[in-house]
């Protein structure tokens, strides 16, 4: 039986199970046949083999037991070493993070500090641009204050002084000759204030007396004042309107119609611009003429009407004009048209306080004035 059993090989489909049952088998035999030989009766293994099967088997398990548990703490150990590089680089990455946040921090502290520097400059330079403003703003008022001061006191001496009153602290030329003998130098006169100088110092208003005249009986022509009353709504230096248009064809025109036509034509364009000026010419010494002067005419001869006569006055057409010596009648012809011009703008401009039927008179005395000049008739004070 046991050769039987030993010769029984391993059937289809079995597997290493079959090779333990073999060598199970093959040592339960040997251990029989030893215990034959011996003297001993054939039975059944004793309790010796199966510990040493256990022991076989146990070591065997203790085996795959080791490789597993070898396997697992290398797997484990590996894992570990993983985890411990990932712990690195998470602590680099925190220390970088750290870094940065007190960088941030150290920045931010920096810029709040600058910021709140820079908003206290701020404050302090608009504290001392507001003082500075606040100074010049009560300097400007007090200029303000004096400069209203002298125009009340101008427009008090230019609404005292008319063509038929004037005021002699504005007409130094009306002064007696002791009086004027303390100008050393004759101020140019403009046509804007007619025969009216430019003042030295500040003026100051004066109330001056209406010299008494001869009583003269007058009667108003009602064209006339309806005409004056509707440029008087809306006055203007502009030819349009009947009043100016009638004055025009009948005073200025004539007035300054001399023998040189366009001469006069320019010296018309001049009183209208007001660019025209009237200045004295000392008779005791003949004028020095230089080369490049352009003067028309002589002290012994008008430029408007060519007549020989002694010119006391030069006039001068805006600033960069020529001068013309001209005559005692041709100065007054220009001085009576200036005049009217000269209230005209007045008007224009609302310094006159009266009513409409005293501006009316006065205008038509101004228009008496440039009639007399234009016929011959002129005051020798003027001259």
């Amino acid at each position: 039986k046991s050769r039987a059993r030993l010769n029984c090989g391993p059937g289809p489909g079995q597997g290493k199970g079959v090779y333990r049952g073999i060598l199970f088998l093959s040592l339960s035999c040997f251990l029989y046949a030893n215990r034959v030989e011996g003297g001993g009766q054939a039975g059944p293994p004793s309790g010796r083999a199966h510990g040493d099967l256990s022991l076989l088997r146990r070591s065997s398990l203790e085996d795959r037991e080791k490789e597993i548990r070898e396997k697992g703490s290398e797997i484990l150990r590996e894992q570990l070493d993983a985890a411990k590089k990932e712990l690195k680089l998470k602590d680099k990455e925190c220390e970088r993070l750290s870094q940065v946040r007190n960088q941030l921090e150290q920045e931010l502290e920096e810029l709040t500090a600058s910021l709140f520097e820079e908003a206290h400059k701020m404050v302090r330079e608009a504290n001392v641009k507001r003082a500075a403003s606040e100074k010049r703003l009560k300097e400007a008022q007090g200029k303000i204050d004096v400069l209203q001061a002298e125009v009340t006191a101008l427009k008090t001496l230019v609404l005292t002084s008319t063509p038929s009153s004037p005021n002699r602290q504005l007409h130094p030329q009306l002064q007696s000759p002791s009086t004027r003998g303390a100008y050393k130098h004759h101020s140019r006169n403009k046509s804007m204030s007619g025969t009216i100088p430019s003042l030295a110092g500040r003026a100051e208003p004066s109330s001056v007396s209406i010299q008494p005249v001869s009583k003269e009986e007058r009667e108003m022509d009602s064209v006339l004042y309806a005409e004056f009353l509707l440029w008087k709504e809306n006055p203007s230096l502009e030819r349009s309107s009947a009043f100016l248009s009638r004055v025009y064809s009948e005073d200025v025109g004539p007035c300054l119609s001399f023998t040189r036509s366009e001469l006069s034509q320019r010296v018309q364009s001049a009183v209208e611009s007001n660019s025209l000026t009237i200045e004295p010419v000392a008779v005791s010494a003949p004028p020095v003429v230089k080369a490049s002067a352009t003067e028309c005419g002589g002290p012994k001869k008008c430029a408007l009407s060519g007549m020989s006569r002694l010119c006391r006055h030069r006039i001068k057409l805006g600033d960069k004009g020529s001068y013309h010596f001209i005559s005692p009648s041709s100065r007054a012809r220009i001085a009576a048209v200036c005049n009217f011009f000269t209230y005209i703008r007045y008007i224009q401009q609302g310094l006159v306080r009266h009513d409409a039927e005293q501006m009316f008179w006065e205008v038509m005395r101004l228009r008496r004035e440039m009639t007399t000049a234009r016929l011959g008739f002129y005051v020798a004070d003027q001259g």
